[in-house]
């Protein structure tokens, strides 16, 4: 009979514990110990083993030039986003785990790439849904996979009239659908099928036998994701885990989850919204700062090629408090709409509040435009929105954002098809941004007229030979040291209509002393061309 004991386990991070603590000593995490019961192997059960024990040899270490490496191989799906995310495609013998919120859209995304894979031969475990859900749910997606292989949420699928093109579409074959929680189980038909890709949904429904406690319990978690683990590495055979999360937006199960697996994917996006992003959080094949966006359809979940042209609002006139700022999601530039809100505080405390960016950044800005611009903000209730839903970490917004913020307090819109990427220092200093190239490639392809970017992006003296050769674009770049430099361009009409206003009260009012007094004068003669305005009838005067 196998030993039991039991022991005490932190939910957030899996520190074990004899003793029930109240707080964790290696998170500083209250009140997160539970009590599990756990059990050591029984070598009775079967766990996950090799085709060929005589496969089985003693690792020795090896000088690392005598290592033979040859180029990965990746498993290339329909799903150019999916691809982009992952570095370049599906690296055999990896294991990825997709965290996400209740509904987002986790099993629909995985489902539909293992439905649009022919010729792979993919094994979809559910341990929440029956083979019957997972059946209707897999007729609704089948509208993109009909006699014409069609990518992931290709741009050519018509979520309305696909169905009724090709009522009778086919599931794809090759993929094959397992209702089962013990990993035990799911290994012996694994044995049997010998899939190239495997699915697990999710892995906080699978539970081991060689521990005696609920699933999703901490202990459990880390049990069954080590078996997958060694099953995947040993195999060859890439695994998808699906994970759920906590309020807290953490992945459920003990830290040591993310650290197992070799990419963690994070699905995110508003239920109110139609677009999903799909982000690398770790990835050790490729980039952690790559994301793609989905479209949440009837039939699916359908790729966005372009995503600056749905960030992007129409608009039939051009509105206060709301610019255009370019930024990198890793290496894709896109242009996203920064909207700005300043009104006169009704209480004592003015609220400040941010969606889609950081709360304390944007208290910075506001003490920058104070401080070194002069407007007073202090008493404003102050809003900030990133349009569609998506959070923007790339600091090159910040120029964006101070002037939406300048142009909803004057109340003056900025001119269209004008964009801003740049970085707002304490100083009131715009600083340089990286790849600014792209950006300005990706505001001109989309037909913008002008781009402030900071001048310190022109390297001068023994650089020269790094310049950008600003003449090969056709969009006026604007080379700007300070966010003061900005507004004669975006926000003239804010500087010259008190000037225009009190010139034109003197001129109507006092004639000979406006035209006499030599501010005036010069004002007037520069801006209103006042050498063909002919002086007002004494009948017109206002006095």
């Amino acid at each position: 009979m196998a030993k039991t004991k039991v022991s005490y386990f932190c939910q957030s991070c899996g520190f074990e514990a004899p003793k029930w603590l109240g707080k964790c000593p290696s998170c500083s995490q209250w009140n997160t110990f539970v009590e599990e019961i756990v059990e050591k192997a029984n070598p009775s059960v079967p766990n996950w083993k090799p085709q060929s024990t005589s496969m089985q040899r003693a690792n020795k270490a090896v000088p690392i030039n005598n290592i033979e490496f040859d180029e990965e191989h990746r498993i290339l799906t329909p799903d150019k986003e999916f691809n982009r995310v992952l570095g370049g495609g599906i690296v055999a013998g990896s294991l990825v785990l997709i965290g996400g919120e209740p509904g987002i859209g986790k099993s629909t995304l995985m489902l539909q790439l293992a439905l649009n894979m022919p010729g792979l031969k993919v094994l979809y475990v559910s341990g929440e849904e029956s083979d019957r859900q997972i059946k209707m749910r897999a007729e609704r997606l089948s509208t993109s996979v009909g006699s014409e292989p069609l990518a992931v949420g290709s741009q050519k699928s018509d979520p309305d009239g696909y169905r009724d093109a090709n009522p009778k579409s086919e599931i794809n074959s090759d993929c094959y659908i397992l209702t089962e929680t013990s990993t035990q189980n799911i290994f012996k038909q694994i044995e049997q099928l010998q899939p190239e890709m495997v699915v697990i949904d999710s892995i906080q429904t699978l539970h081991s036998a060689h521990i005696e406690s609920t699933p999703g319990s901490v202990s459990q978690v880390r049990e069954c994701t080590a078996e997958l683990l060694r099953f995947a590495k040993e195999s060859g055979t890439p695994v998808f885990l699906i994970g759920h999360i906590t309020k807290d937006g953490m992945i459920a199960g003990p830290k040591i989850l993310e650290h197992m697996v070799d990419t963690v994917l994070q699905f995110e996006g508003d239920r109110h919204h139609v677009y999903r992003i799909l982000r690398a959080v770790k990835n050790r094949f490729g980039s952690a700062s790559e994301l793609g966006i989905y479209e949440m359809l009837g039939a699916g979940l359908r790729e966005v090629s372009n995503p600056s042209e749905i960030l992007l609002s129409q608009r039939d006139e051009p509105l206060s408090g709301i610019t255009i700022s370019a930024t990198l999601e890793g290496l894709r530039p896109m242009m996203i709409e920064t909207q700005a809100l300043v009104s006169t505080s009704a209480y004592g405390t003015p609220q400040r509040s941010a969606t889609g960016f950081d709360t304390r950044r944007m208290n910075m800005l506001l003490a920058v435009l104070e401080k070194r611009c002069g407007f007073k903000l202090g008493a404003k209730d102050v809003f900030l929105n990133i349009t569609g839903g998506i959070r923007v970490e790339d600091p090159a917004i910040d120029l964006g954002l101070a002037a939406a913020i300048i142009s909803s307090h004057e109340d003056i819109p900025i001119p269209f098809k004008t964009c801003f990427a740049g970085e707002l220092g304490l100083s009131g200093e715009i600083r340089a941004v990286n790849r600014v190239e792209q950006r300005i490639a990706e505001a001109e392809k989309l037909g913008f007229e002008q781009i402030f970017i900071s001048k310190y992006n022109l390297p001068t003296g023994g650089q020269d030979k790094k310049r950008i050769d600003l003449t090969r674009y056709k969009i006026a770049v604007k080379t700007v040291g300070s966010i003061e430099e900005v507004f004669p361009y975006c926000l003239a009409k804010a500087f010259w209509l008190p000037v225009f206003i009190l010139i034109s009260v003197q001129l109507f009012c006092l004639p000979d002393q406006a035209l006499s007094n030599p501010v005036f004068g010069r004002l007037a003669g520069s801006r209103l061309n006042l050498s063909h305005v002919q002086k007002p009838q004494p009948t017109m005067a206002l006095i």
